[in-house]
């Protein structure tokens, strides 16, 4: 059943075969042999398209609960679903996860020792279950799916400067200044690249196409290059929140921003969810929520709140 659906999920018995790390003939010999012992053909297989008959679809769709019970079983028997333990698999964009998770999954940590965290960092959205994560950290709208959503908060996604480069090459007054002055994009080997904007009055958005003078494949890296004055960035606001609290950058086009992000969690959408992932969003969601809400705050009382820390 678990080689069936593979199949189909992949689409080819050799990428299958590749995933599943298995000889390609031990592969097909399985099939066959099922298709056999059912007594039905599960499979039309040409030199091309590989598809599922009517019996195959009706039979991956049944073999896909049968094996998510037998999952279940296998965590329940082994306590996974009654007290947290073993290996919890996260992804979060690298900033993200630098600034507020990793100080997070420290005191997590700390008070669940049977548990241990591996975090991948990376601006790129992996695939939660084809990766192996039990957790993603989304910024942004989440498309529909069968994956469970826990909202953490929001972010901005706003137009920054060192107060050198404006003093420079001038403050832009509605985006289009932007076109004709320096920017740094968070897009790596791009050499024209779209900005969103709201319109004015608030309904719609409209793209401007700008040519970055500097493009950086990291978020930190845009802040850094941008906090040197190489030119104007958009990034997200709490990537931006300390160079903002301590003046190296300001904030422009405030009035054209877009309407902001949605913050989630993100994870599979089993019968049930082992402790492990129970217990770590318990103990995360509700201090990541109060971290995102302190910096929605207006730039005075994210000084203040600076300070105090």
């Amino acid at each position: 059943m678990r080689l069936l659906v593979e199949v189909s999920d992949c689409g080819s018995f050799s990428r299958a075969a590749q995933r599943l790390n298995v000889p390609l003939s031990t592969l097909s010999r399985r099939i066959t042999d099922l298709e056999r012992h059912v007594g039905t053909q599960f499979l039309t297989r040409t030199t091309r398209k590989l598809a599922l008959t009517e019996a195959g679809r009706h039979y991956v769709e049944a073999s896909r609960e049968i094996l998510e019970q037998v999952e279940t079983a296998e965590r329940t028997a082994a306590g996974e679903f009654s007290s947290p333990k073993g290996i919890l698999a996260i992804t979060s964009p690298v900033m993200f996860g630098q600034r507020f998770l990793l100080p997070v999954i420290g005191k997590f940590l700390d008070r669940y020792s049977d548990i241990r965290v591996d975090l991948a960092l990376s601006d790129r959205n992996a695939q939660i279950v084809e990766e192996g994560f039990d957790l993603a950290v989304r910024v942004g709208v989440l498309p529909d799916s069968t994956m469970l959503a826990v909202r953490l908060g929001e972010t901005r996604r706003i137009i920054c400067a060192s107060p050198a480069a404006i003093e420079k090459y001038g403050e832009p007054k509605v985006p289009e200044d932007l076109i004709d002055l320096p920017c740094v994009a968070h897009d790596f080997q791009v050499h024209a690249t779209s900005w969103s904007f709201a319109r004015a009055g608030g309904k719609g958005e409209r793209r401007i196409v700008v040519n970055p003078r500097l493009s950086v494949s990291t978020a930190e890296g845009t802040v850094e290059a941008a906090t040197s004055g190489a030119g104007f960035a958009r990034l997200f606001s709490y990537q931006v929140a300390d160079a903002l609290n301590r003046g190296d950058l300001r904030l422009v086009l405030q009035q054209y921003e877009l309407e902001p992000r949605p913050v989630s969690f993100l994870h599979s959408a089993g019968r049930a969810i082992p402790a492990k992932i129970r217990s770590f969003l318990d103990f995360a969601v509700p201090e990541l929520r109060s971290t995102l809400l302190a910096l929605s705050a207006p730039p005075s009382r994210l000084r203040k709140a600076h300070e105090l820390r």
